[in-house]
């Protein structure tokens, strides 16, 4: 947005050059397979009806879903994948001694204190009589402010603090301070009055209940209920995920005494002091009311009652640190209850995970040299540059948007910063401590260190080769506030991205992927952003009216799609932002592939076309549990995956054309309603 004419001339002239049909196009060995499941086609189906359906319907007809997993499809089996590969790298580690404070050595003894459930029943709740001692030793407010800042960093509280970019100025970081503090999902779940919702919460008084049993507590009933009116008081004050969503409405930037002025009945400071944190001269509050509505919810509860909520805040967040008995109950609720899961992961599974989640980066840097080909870089780089030319190309093919916002969008695109595989630079665990004598201190001395990380921030510059994912992570995300987009090596594997393959299907599954990270950019949120990553306006504002009218014909959409038997829908509003990225990703990479692809090729009898389709629909193969489902279109801003497959195919022409969808096929949408932003 803040740039000289001199530089917007420069730039128009370099998108100029991208649209002269300078394309990467990778040249094909005849070896390449089509890259299609062609065993799950269901031709009892007719694309033009469900070509989601079409493409899988023989694998959701026949697939058995794992009794440890409540979802599963394209990206779980990737996950499988690298999760092996992980244990496979852990395992030779595992086996050995290594000197203290080397990569290796905190690896295996992480995994190996996870593993070492011998001597986590020997230790019982025990473990926990330090942090039972603070909440114990809490007599008057300012304690219990003191222990809620603590509480924020290693179990959960009402009110929480991070440090992060400022996001209407990219050059330096922040203090935000965002609401918190509940069991469940999200506040739906508190006030939701159907006896779905009823069940949840009466199962989840029974999980708070028999976790004061299970610790010998006194009167775990009446501590249950103490806690569920406490979290439903919070709940009530809380904004809804899709309020959470308006990144404009959630920066609220507020000089300390402001801040202060939220909660006149605390002493602030004393909350402050327990943050670690000095000098904060001014702090993004994101939702200021739920402060001023917690100001009250905290001095009109006692301190007894706190007391109860924060045990439990303790007990809930350490329970799979904690002898089996602990471990259970809490997945009875959150696999089971929530989920539907039947079964627990494996221990070595969750193991993985937790090492995984505390020192990624560390196992990341074996993983890359054992199971990352150097050629996924060099073709990813091809289809990325091809994709960005094809954004651009569309950007100034839009007949709905001014010049002067065109310009703007180009210059963003422009900016964009790719990042393929791995960080340039990884993160340094130096000072980190880990042993194999105890988990639990294992994942306070974790916690620790990211607490340490994040505020030491505060005041310094940004790091734009940091990642926030590691390696190994099957997925790819967006960041508006640094501009770029990010594809760990993970998710450079089939379905996504296969080398064997040609490249319609690999067009259809990590182009689109690419297409949808892009798409965030200039999603009903990333398009608030400009391409030096500022919240700052760069839309005229009847581009912006037009642009607003579009993404409401699509909420319209999603909010159609029923599940669970039409007992719930999507919701279009909190999914809008993928909505319109898988809709951009589809959109785009198919411009791409058919600019370095013109000819078209038949392979295993499918057209280019065909097969690019294919690609993308056999992405979103899933299967979940109903459980799973309602917590999905309750809180999750994804829609479930099969009208992430054909909900974008319903509005986009070449699909229609290439399957003859007409009037009267459930694929079809009349041209009025159809919707096409980028």
């Amino acid at each position: 947005m803040k740039k000289l004419a001199l530089l917007i001339t420069v730039i128009l002239t370099l998108f100029g050059c991208a649209a002269d049909k300078k394309y990467i196009a990778k040249s094909e060995p005849p070896a390449l397979t089509s890259g299609i499941d062609l065993q799950y086609v269901d031709k009892s189906v007719r694309p033009q009806d469900d070509f989601y359906r079409y493409v899988n319907g023989k694998w959701l007809a026949e697939f058995v879903m794992p009794a440890d997993k409540s979802r599963y499809g394209s990206f779980n089996a990737l996950r499988d994948k690298s999760e092996k590969d992980v244990k496979t790298i852990i395992d030779n580690l595992a086996a050995n001694t290594y000197d203290n404070g080397t990569d290796e050595q905190k690896i295996s003894d992480l995994y190996n204190s996870y593993m070492d459930t011998d001597s986590i029943e020997k230790a019982g709740i025990n473990v926990l009589d330090k942090d039972l001692k603070k909440i114990n030793s809490i007599k008057n407010y300012d304690d219990l402010l003191a222990y809620m800042a603590y509480a924020d960093m290693y179990t959960d509280a009402p009110m929480g603090l991070y440090v992060y970019i400022d996001l209407k100025d990219s050059n330096k970081h922040i203090t935000y301070v965002s609401q918190s503090g509940l069991g469940l999902p999200e506040k739906d779940y508190y006030s939701n009055q159907s006896d779905k919702f009823k069940n949840i919460r009466s199962k989840y008084v029974t999980l708070i209940e028999n976790m004061f049993t299970h610790a010998g507590f006194d009167n775990p009933a009446q501590s249950a209920q103490t806690v569920m009116k406490i979290e439903t008081k919070i709940a009530d004050g809380h904004w809804s995920n899709v309020q959470v969503r308006d990144v404009e409405k959630s920066y609220n930037l507020n000089s300390y005494a402001e801040f202060q002025g939220l909660m006149p009945d605390l002493n602030i400071e004393a909350w402050m002091q327990g943050t670690t944190l000095k000098n904060v001269p001014e702090i993004v509050v994101r939702q200021p009311d739920y402060l001023q509505k917690l100001n009250q919810i905290i001095t009109e509860t006692s301190i007894d009652d706190w007391k109860t909520y924060y045990t439990w805040k303790l007990l809930n967040t350490a329970a799979i640190y904690l002898p089996k008995q602990f471990d259970d109950e809490r997945f009875k609720f959150y696999g089971t209850v929530l989920k539907g899961t039947t079964e627990q992961k494996p221990r070595w599974k969750r193991a993985i995970s937790t090492v995984n989640a505390s020192i990624g980066e560390l196992v990341g840097k074996v993983y890359i040299k054992s199971f990352y080909p150097p050629e996924a870089k060099t073709r990813m780089d091809n289809m990325i540059e091809n994709l960005r030319t094809a954004y651009g190309e569309s950007i100034r093919d839009l007949d709905w948007m001014s010049e002067q916002t065109k310009t703007k969008a180009l210059e963003k695109l422009h900016k964009f910063n790719p990042k393929i595989g791995y960080p340039s630079k990884w993160k340094d665990y130096s000072s980190l401590n880990i042993s194999k004598d105890s988990l639990l201190d294992n994942m306070i001395a974790v916690q620790t260190w990211g607490i340490n990380r994040n505020r030491s921030k505060l005041g310094q510059p940004i790091d734009r080769t940091e990642w926030s994912m590691n390696p190994q992570t099957v997925n790819a995300y967006y960041n508006p506030t640094k501009n770029e987009i990010v594809f760990p090596a993970g998710i450079l594997q089939p379905p996504f991205f296969n080398l064997a393959a040609d490249d319609a299907v690999n067009y259809g599954g990590i182009g689109a992927v690419i297409g949808h990270e892009m798409g965030h950019g200039f999603d009903d949120q990333g398009s608030l952003f400009d391409g030096d990553g500022n919240l700052n306006s760069w839309w005229t504002d009847e581009d912006r009216e037009k642009f607003n009218a579009k993404t409401a014909i699509l909420i319209e959409q999603y909010n159609a799609y029923e599940v669970l038997d039409g007992a719930a829908h999507v919701n279009g509003e909190l999914t809008q932002g993928e909505n319109i990225g898988d809709l951009s990703g589809v959109t785009i990479a198919y411009r791409a592939y058919k600019n370095a692809y013109p000819e078209n090729t038949v392979i295993d009898g499918l057209s280019s076309d065909e097969r690019f389709f294919f690609g993308w629909a056999q992405v979103w193969r899933s299967m979940m549990r109903d459980e799973a489902i309602l917590q999905q279109v309750t809180a999750n801003p994804h829609s479930p995956a099969e009208f992430r497959g054909n909900g974008p195919l319903r509005n986009f022409p070449p699909f229609l054309e290439l399957y003859n969808v007409q009037a009267g096929d459930k694929m079809f949408l009349p041209p009025e309603k159809r919707v096409k932003i980028w």
